[in-house]
């Protein structure tokens, strides 16, 4: 790896275009380094989660408008729309908005933290949808897919977006741009301008996950992906971005991030080093934000220790700056701790989180919350009694060579009893107790399959979804899944 410093340059000293870090990104996008075995394998099981938690969510009401606004918009050639039959295509742009909805509608796919947060799973919906509309096969798309992450990982390892409150989807954006680079096999200079104009459209504030969360939260990637699509076909038609985009003295480090005198050190690939940020990414066991995964983990080893819950006093959870900024009491947001806040809040509340896996001992992507079991007496009472607290040890753990993203949890009873325990990374973290394999993607796209898709059709999309290095075009167009156990849903009307 390389380590590229990243630094505000005046428009006066004309910043050779090679020494941006756009172009850095496009050519490492052009780089036609091969794909490794663990790293296909990687991708073929995160396109498997990504379908999972798709067809789980498929008639919620945010994927069901997004579906409608899509089916609105057919293509002859086009990509599929999840939950649809095969015949259905529709224009790559909104194929790829609908189902970047419905992958990222349950906060249940993959992720990865340190520097800033991300899902680099929602890099896939976009890449999906191209290649579907343009005829790639599955190598081509694996390749894509691997730039994608790489791009995502690198970026969110050396430039943190939340301390100044901008959405991760400003990394999402660039991500996708740099991946279509590779699946098209674009010149540096087209891929160059497309992920300038992807990064420009995209930067939004982080309002979206704070506050009172609505369904924006899972729009807001979709849109990124939808950007970038819409992005690379202007600079393929010769349309150009704003440069330097990342160093201009107007640009985004200048104005929305650091500041004038600020420098970035981004990690990325030498030429012909193999792509594999893939690796360093980690999915979900349990459909909620990420750094509340180990803490449900430990809820359900804390519970058998406690043999009256109605008997806790109070509940500290000692974890890191993020974790207790973001999802805990240092948010300071008062919806974290209202029984009547949207699903989107409560994935945001490790407050309320820990109280119901405590007391349930699992965890669930809908019955966890539903209002009767947010709104339920003894819930809220337990909820109302736990607190967090930034503990330094736990930040800088959370900010290690292997991050750890848990924390220490001190349960007071009336009777002064303390039980305390801690967990670092989730059961299902590739260090954790029970690290999820490739068996773990099938049985999760399984569980949440049923009573959606019936079991010939969950056979048929394994088997191809498996053999995707290899998959032919036509194949890569069959890449998805058909809801044919329920009813698709139908959105109301609006413009289109």
């Amino acid at each position: 790896m390389i380590e590229h410093q990243v630094r505000v340059s005046p428009s006066s000293a004309r910043l050779p275009r090679e020494d941006q870090l756009a172009w850095k990104l496009a050519e490492l996008a052009a780089d036609p380094v091969g794909v490794r075995d663990d790293v296909a394998e990687m991708v073929v099981n995160r396109i498997i989660d990504n379908a999972a938690v798709a067809v789980a969510s498929v008639n919620r009401k945010s994927v069901v408008a997004a579906r409608g606004q899509a089916l609105a918009h057919p293509s002859p050639r086009g990509a599929a729309v999840v939950g649809t039959t095969p015949d259905v295509r529709v224009s790559p742009e909104w194929a790829a908005w609908a189902n970047g909805v419905a992958v990222r509608e349950l906060d249940y796919h993959d992720t990865f933290l340190a520097a800033d947060y991300s899902h680099p799973g929602d890099t896939i919906p976009p890449l999906l949808a191209v290649a579907q509309h343009v005829g790639a096969d599955g190598n081509q798309l694996t390749r894509a897919i691997a730039t994608a992450y790489e791009v995502q990982v690198d970026l969110v390892t050396g430039i943190c977006l939340h301390e100044h409150k901008i959405d991760h989807i400003a990394h999402l954006a660039p991500a996708v741009a740099a991946g279509l680079g590779t699946l098209l096999d674009t010149a540096p200079e087209i891929t160059y301008q497309a992920i300038g104009q992807a990064l420009h459209t995209a930067t939004t504030t982080r309002q979206s996950r704070k506050g009172a969360i609505s369904s924006w939260k899972a729009y807001a990637p979709a849109f990124a992906g939808k950007v970038a699509i819409e992005a690379v076909d202007r600079a393929l038609r010769g349309e150009g971005a704003p440069a330097p985009i990342y160093e201009g003295e107007d640009g985004v480090i200048a104005w929305l991030l650091n500041g004038p005198d600020a420098s970035y050190a981004v990690p990325l690939p030498a030429p012909g080093e193999p792509k594999q940020a893939i690796l360093r990414t980690y999915t979900k066991e349990h459909s909620a934000e990420y750094q509340s995964q180990a803490l449900i983990d430990l809820a359900r080893r804390m519970r058998t220790r406690i043999r009256d819950l109605s008997a806790v006093e109070s509940i500290l959870i000692r974890t890191s700056h993020h974790t207790h900024y973001v999802i805990g009491t240092g948010a300071n947001d008062p919806q974290k701790l209202d029984p009547a806040a949207s699903r989107e809040t409560l994935d945001h509340s490790i407050m309320y989180i820990f109280a119901v896996a405590l007391q349930d001992g699992t965890w669930h992507h809908v019955d966890s919350y539903t209002p009767q079991r947010a709104q339920r007496a003894d819930t809220v009472d337990l909820w109302h009694r736990i607190t967090t607290v930034e503990d330094p040890e736990w930040t800088e753990r959370y900010h290690a060579t292997e991050p750890e993203f848990g924390g220490r949890v001190e349960i007071t009873l009336t009777d002064g009893t303390v039980v305390s325990d801690e967990l670092g990374v989730a059961d299902a973290h590739p260090r954790g107790a029970r690290p999820f394999a490739r068996p773990n993607y099938l049985d999760k796209f399984r569980m949440l399959a049923a009573g959606a898709v019936s079991v010939q059709e969950q056979q048929r999309f394994l088997a191809l979804v498996q053999r995707l290095p290899q998959l032919s075009a036509a194949e890569v167009a069959q890449l998805s899944v058909t809801v044919d156990d329920m009813k698709l849903q139908v959105s109301a009307e609006g413009l289109f």
